[in-house]
C-alpha cells in the first residue's frame, strides 16, 4: 500500500534580516545584511516543509511574507503534487505575470513544497529526485574587493579548498577593475579560477572594451556585464568576448531561459532557486541546459543548490554566498571546496533563538 501524499495545513511565512560574514559591496550599493522570508509549510502528516528567500531589500520583506501566507490560503488542502500546484498558480497569475516578488513567492513556495516530499519520504531531496549526494565544486562569492585589505580573507577561501573565487566588478572605471583583477590574479596564482560580476552595470560597448582590458588575467567567466533583459546586448558582447559570458540569475522561470538560450546570450547559464520556479522550474531549466549543451551554475540558496546540481546533466559550479547561516540550525559545511546536500528534503532546519532575534 502507497502512503498517502501530504496535503497542505497551513503556510506560514517569518520575515528576518540576518547577519552576514563579510558585506557584498557591488556597482549599485552595499549588502551588510540579509533580509530573508522563511518559509513553513506544514501538512496534515505533521511535516513542516521549509525554505527560505532572500528578499535583497527590507521594503520588500512585508509583501512578500502576505503574498506567501495569501497564496498558501488558497492552496490549503490540496495534496503536494508540486507540478499542479505550479499549474494552480501559474493559473492564477497569469493575467498578472510572475516576475518579481510573485515569482519569488511562487519559487519559495515550490522549494518548501518539495522539502516537504523529500521529508515525507525520508530522503535527502536529490535521491527523491533519483540522484545521489555528491561533492559538488563551489566558489567563494565576494562582493568589490581590495586585493591588499581583503588579502586575508582569500587566503582563507583558499585554505578553505576552495577552487573558485567570485569578484564584483563595475563600481568604478576600466582602469580600477584591472587594478583589481590583476591584484587578485596574482594572490590566488594560475590555478584557481577566478570569475568577476558587473551586475548588470555596463552598455555593450563598455563591456566590450573592458572585457578586452581584462583578458590577459585568464577570468574563469564575465558574469552580467550588460541588463539582463537585455538579451541582444549579451550576445553581441558574447560574439567578440575572449572570456565566457555568464547570466542567468535575473531570468525568469523556464520561459526566460528558453528565450535568452535562442538569443544565443551568453556561454554559461546560472539560474536562481528564487527566480526560475524553485525545484520544478530548475528541472525544466537543467534540461534546457543539456539540450543546448550549456554549463549550469547556481546562484545562492547553497543549501538546496546542492541536491539540484547533482541532478543537473552539465553541472558546473556551487555558489557559496552563505545568507542562511544565522538561522539554521546546522548551516553549510564546506569540504575541501565542496558542498554535499543533506537531507531529509532540503536539510534546512531553523535555529528558533536566532529567528526570534533577528526577526522584523
Amino acid at each position: 500500500m502507497s502512503t498517502p501524499t501530504p496535503a497542505i495545513r497551513s503556510v506560514k511565512a517569518r520575515a528576518v534580516i540576518t547577519p552576514i560574514s563579510r558585506p557584498v559591496k557591488n556597482a549599485f550599493g552595499v549588502i551588510d545584511a540579509a533580509p530573508l522570508v522563511l518559509i513553513d509549510v506544514e501538512t496534515d502528516q505533521g511535516i513542516t516543509g521549509r525554505s527560505y528567500i532572500f528578499a535583497y531589500a527590507k521594503l520588500t520583506l512585508k509583501p512578500l511574507v502576505h503574498l506567501i501566507e495569501e497564496i498558501g490560503r488558497d492552496l490549503t488542502g490540496k495534496a503536494i503534487a508540486p507540478f499542479d500546484l505550479m499549474s494552480a498558480m501559474d493559473a492564477k497569475f497569469r493575467l498578472l505575470g510572475w516576475q518579481g516578488l510573485v515569482g519569488m513567492a511562487v519559487s519559495g513556495l515550490d522549494m518548501a513544497f518539495w522539502d516537504a516530499l523529500g521529508q515525507a519520504a525520508g530522503l535527502p531531496l536529490v535521491k527523491l529526485l533519483g540522484g545521489s549526494p555528491r561533492p559538488i565544486r563551489a566558489y567563494d562569492s565576494y562582493g568589490v574587493v581590495d586585493p591588499k585589505a581583503d588579502e586575508k580573507d582569500l587566503r582563507r577561501s583558499l585554505e578553505q579548498g576552495f577552487r573558485g573565487i567570485k569578484i564584483k566588478g563595475g563600481d568604478g572605471d576600466a582602469a580600477n577593475d584591472e587594478r583589481v583583477v590583476k591584484g587578485v590574479r596574482a594572490l590566488l596564482g594560475p590555478d584557481v579560477a577566478l570569475m568577476i560580476d558587473f551586475n548588470q552595470s555596463l552598455d555593450p560597448a563598455e563591456a566590450t572594451r573592458r572585457i578586452a582590458r581584462l583578458a590577459p588575467y585568464d577570468l574563469h567567466w564575465i558574469e552580467e556585464p550588460v541588463p539582463q533583459e537585455n538579451l541582444s546586448g549579451h550576445a553581441k558582447v558574447r560574439e567578440t568576448s575572449p572570456t565566457p559570458i555568464q547570466a542567468g540569475e535575473n531570468w525568469w522561470f523556464p520561459r526566460g531561459f528558453a528565450e535568452a538560450i535562442a538569443a544565443g546570450a551568453s556561454d554559461f547559464i546560472m539560474p536562481d532557486l528564487m527566480k526560475c520556479g524553485g525545484v520544478t522550474g530548475w528541472l525544466q531549466v537543467a534540461a534546457q541546459a543539456e539540450a543546448a549543451n550549456i554549463p549550469m551554475s547556481s546562484h545562492l540558496f547553497a543549501e538546496a543548490s546542492a541536491h539540484m546540481l547533482a541532478v543537473t546533466p552539465t553541472a558546473h559550479w556551487l555558489e557559496v554566498l552563505d545568507l542562511g547561516r544565522a538561522i539554521l540550525a546546522e548551516p553549510i559545511e564546506i569540504v575541501d571546496g565542496t558542498l554535499t546536500a543533506r537531507g531529509p528534503g532540503l536539510g534546512l532546519s531553523w535555529n528558533e533563538a536566532a529567528v526570534a532575534k533577528y526577526l522584523v
